[in-house]
């Protein structure tokens, strides 16, 4: 990949630049987002500016809502825009929030797969911050094994009904649409029966439970649907054309994924290489240590590594190539670099990595303790760390399925 920019595009990047300085500058305060009411406005908030400025769905084109400008700019946006930004007086940090689900997947998602009313009714929605999205996949007995799916529906006239369950919902509890995968077909093969939905979660049967986490937030959910009316013109593509939609979702998942996550995670980098520089062991700097030397430069090494694996993926797209399997080697990247930057935090603080967010010798406020616990969750999320492995070493490498599965 050729990382030098066109005339065109540095000047796409110092305007973005520019923009951020005035209206975040630097020594600008950062909000504290205590309740998740408050993130989802600040969520709103900071796409609704994104968006009036011309910086939101920037590869979209101009009648739905978007810029109408390149994957390319939009690469430049999410370098300029993440966490990375606001650890040097950027905006608040929202900005790779909910709306990660809501742009890099629904919109794509609808764009490519759904009807013309579809996109022109939602694509804007969610470019101009109106409306927040989750992605209700997983269920309590197929977690990664997205055609294993039961959760029923019915097609019954102008709607479906559907009944069941997911679970592992990210942000459920404060959005207002969902991609829903159901089952249409239970007589058909597993990859064949299944069907994508548009699910406002304000319709009557649909019951959100956020699930307490051992960080003590309630980011994941619970979602039940009892007898839940869906309007028909709600489908995406085909009845029982849901599997390739839903492999779609994930291709889709996976191309700004590796990129955003790098930029948010080295942002956090930065701040922990800031707390190691206040530590002392035996009365010693903690970078004095060469093992904490290196361990910190093996954790920074990690996340470059996941940034430029983002950037070989967008390469590809950008030369006209689908995304493939391999998009696997840049989330198991990152859910893993991601643990170890928290455990590295956690050694860093040596005895004080004990204390939590309610004591008041807590190092900052306990944050780097809601990382540590927050990361594993990112080895389970959007597929565990071992059904990546297993799809690079079939997919990516031929290597034969292990003989248990076989």
């Amino acid at each position: 990949m050729d990382f030098r920019l066109t005339p065109e595009e540095e000047k796409f990047r110092d305007e973005l630049k520019a923009w951020v300085q005035r209206e975040f500058p630097e020594g600008g305060p950062v909000p504290k987002l205590e309740t998740w009411e408050d993130r989802a406005q600040a969520c709103r908030s900071w796409q609704r500016r994104l968006f009036e400025a011309g910086y939101a769905g920037i590869s979209h084109p101009v009648e739905y809502g978007g810029r109408g400008g390149t994957l390319m700019q939009e690469i430049i946006a999410a370098d300029v825009l993440g966490p990375t930004a606001e650890a040097q007086g950027g905006g608040p940090d929202v900005v790779g929030f909910p709306s990660v689900v809501a742009q890099g997947i629904a919109a794509n998602v609808i764009f490519s797969c759904g009807t013309e009313e579809q996109k022109k009714h939602f694509i804007p929605k969610i470019f101009d911050g109106t409306h927040i999205w989750c992605q209700a996949f997983s269920e309590p007995n197929n977690g990664s094994d997205a055609a294993g799916i039961t959760t029923r529906a019915e097609r019954q006239g102008d709607h479906y009904l559907v009944n069941g369950q997911k679970i592992w919902t990210s942000f459920a509890h404060i959005a207002d649409y969902s991609m829903l995968l159901v089952r249409t077909n239970r007589s058909l093969p597993k990859h064949l029966g299944l069907s994508y939905l548009l699910l406002d979660l304000k319709t009557p049967g649909v019951e959100v439970r956020p699930i307490r986490q051992i960080s003590e937030d309630s980011e994941f959910n619970e979602v039940f649907l009892t007898d839940v009316r869906v309007p028909a013109d709600r489908l995406v593509g085909e009845e029982n054309g849901g599997w390739k939609i839903a492999i779609a979702t994930l291709m889709f998942e996976r191309v700004m994924g590796d990129i955003k996550a790098a930029n948010a995670y080295l942002g956090e980098f930065h701040r922990m290489l800031a707390m190691a520089k206040s530590m002392k062991r035996s009365g010693k700097p903690v970078l004095r240590d060469p093992v904490f030397r290196q361990e910190i430069a093996q954790c920074y090494i990690e996340l470059m590594a996941l940034r430029y694996t983002g950037y070989r993926s967008a390469s590809k797209i950008l030369r006209g190539h689908v995304p493939g399997p391999e998009g696997s080697i840049g989330k198991l990247l990152w859910s893993e670099a991601h643990v170890h930057l928290g455990e590295l935090a956690m050694q860093i603080q040596g005895p004080h990595h004990q204390l939590m967010e309610r004591s008041p010798r807590a190092v900052e406020g306990g944050a780097w303790q809601y990382l540590y616990l927050r990361s594993r969750g990112n080895t389970i999320e959007g597929g565990s760390s071992e059904v990546m492995k297993n799809i690079i070493g079939e997919r990516v490498l031929g290597l034969p399925k292990d003989a248990a599965r076989a």
